[in-house]
């Protein structure tokens, strides 16, 4: 088969939905397709083909200008059209089977492109973005209960923090964002098949969302090279800290970080904490860090091996998240490594970890210092626990499993595919 995939982002400055991209296109070629790469880059011109572990790239420059909404608006309603143009041609002259876009930005165009084309088109939901403008369904940092629904109400609510002072004049935007909200909905209800990538995502999907009650939702996960991770893991050196917990993610409010350094005090944890990542609440971790008692690192934003690196050496892992996870990439990696895990119990994380199982879930801050403070009394029990969670990583997890899931549904969907008067194709 040869795939067309349109993703928002690919290796090697990516995040996890890049990375997970490239773990799929890796197993299609593997398994013998030809998978055809497609990213537009925002706020850059075209450039020229670029390769990637023997995968060829191609880019499609997208004018974005810095300023917010306005920037929302050049990277959707105006890249819809001209990319879609362009991945029907990519369609046509490839002679394409499948087109499969892989988030928020490809999505709408993909589904256009693929319909004038006559293809099969499968649309991947790695986060809220059908359901919350913002994504994350989180309409304040300090919120205990999450977004009930995009409505005009709740929209005014959740731009005040994100607007700060000057929130009242970002409220005339509103009819842009729900009308923007509407028109993703509507494209993504014209897919073929949506893979959500966790039972939490595919249930929102029909909660929230109306206009996909007829579209097929298969629950697929994200795919991870086990024995590529552990092999980088494996290459990097271990740091001379002795023991120490870890923090793997973006800086960010919906991560829950702002609870991070609390857990640890919490747990009284005497070990180094090492957090790696970057983001817009750096500057107040650091600031909250140096009024504590504890040995803090901040490596800042890191290529994967060496972030993969600091995972795999570490003694635990803590993982504050505040928003609903739609299936953390950190988390499987974790899993693969075989790292303990001491987690909060939010959006599809219990698709990875089984409390008491394969980890320990937490659903509130004292919960998840109690968890880290049981690891580290009782190292055979962390042991356990981290060697369930490698067995169930590479049962449920391991990229040629989930490539195979993911390549009979395209199977299914081009036989289903109708066929023009006299049989051809």
């Amino acid at each position: 088969m040869r795939i067309l995939i349109a993703t928002d982002s690919f290796p090697p400055g990516c995040g996890g939905s890049g990375w997970s991209t490239y773990e799929l296109a890796r197993g299609l070629r593997t398994r013998g397709h030809d998978p055809i790469i497609v990213q537009p880059r925002i706020g850059s011109s075209a450039r020229p083909d670029r390769e990637h572990d023997g995968l060829r790239v191609r880019e499609f420059g997208a004018a974005s200008p810095d300023v917010p909404f306005v920037r929302n608006y050049f990277k959707n309603e105006r890249l819809w059209p001209r990319l879609a143009a362009w991945l029907v041609r990519i369609a046509r002259d490839e002679g394409v089977d499948l087109v499969h876009a892989q988030h928020v930005l490809t999505c709408p165009p993909a589904v256009a492109a693929a319909t004038e084309a006559g293809v099969p088109v499968v649309c991947t939901v790695r986060d809220y973005w059908p359901v919350c403008y913002w994504s994350d369904l989180i309409h304040d940092d300090e919120a205990e209960h999450l977004c009930p629904g995009c409505s005009r109400a709740m929209m005014s609510r959740c731009i005040r923090p994100r607007a700060g002072a000057a929130w009242p004049l970002a409220l005339p935007l509103i009819p842009y964002m729900a009308a923007n909200l509407r028109r993703k909905r509507r494209w993504l209800a014209r897919s073929s098949a949506i893979i959500a990538v966790s039972s939490t995502i595919a249930a929102d999907l029909r909660k929230r969302a109306p206009e996909l009650a007829h579209v097929r939702i298969d629950t697929i996960p994200n795919p991870v090279e086990i024995a590529a991770i552990r092999a980088a893991a494996r290459a990097r050196p271990a740091p001379r800290l002795g023991p120490y917990a870890v923090y793997v993610g973006k800086l960010a409010p919906n991560k829950g970080v702002s609870k991070l350094l609390e857990a640890v005090e919490r747990a009284d944890l005497r070990w180094p904490l090492v957090i790696v990542g970057d983001g817009p609440q750096r500057e107040r971790l650091q600031a909250a860090a140096r009024t504590l008692a504890r040995e803090v690192h901040f490596t800042g934003w890191l290529p994967r091996d060496e972030a993969l690196g600091w995972l795999a050496h570490a003694a635990l892992l803590v993982f504050p998240s505040h928003g609903p996870e739609s299936l953390s990439r950190v988390l499987l990696e974790a899993s693969a490594i075989g790292v303990p895990i001491a987690a909060m119990d939010t959006g599809g994380t219990r698709d990875i970890i089984t409390d008491g199982v394969t980890g320990l879930l937490s659903t509130t801050t004292e919960g998840l210092a109690a968890s880290v403070a049981r690891l580290v009394a009782d190292p055979q029990e962390a042991s356990r626990l981290a060697s369930a969670a490698r067995a169930r990583a590479e049962d449920a997890f391991d990229a040629p499993r989930v490539v195979e899931r993911i390549e009979s549904l395209y199977r299914e969907l081009i036989a289903a595919r109708p066929r023009p008067p006299g049989g051809e194709s």
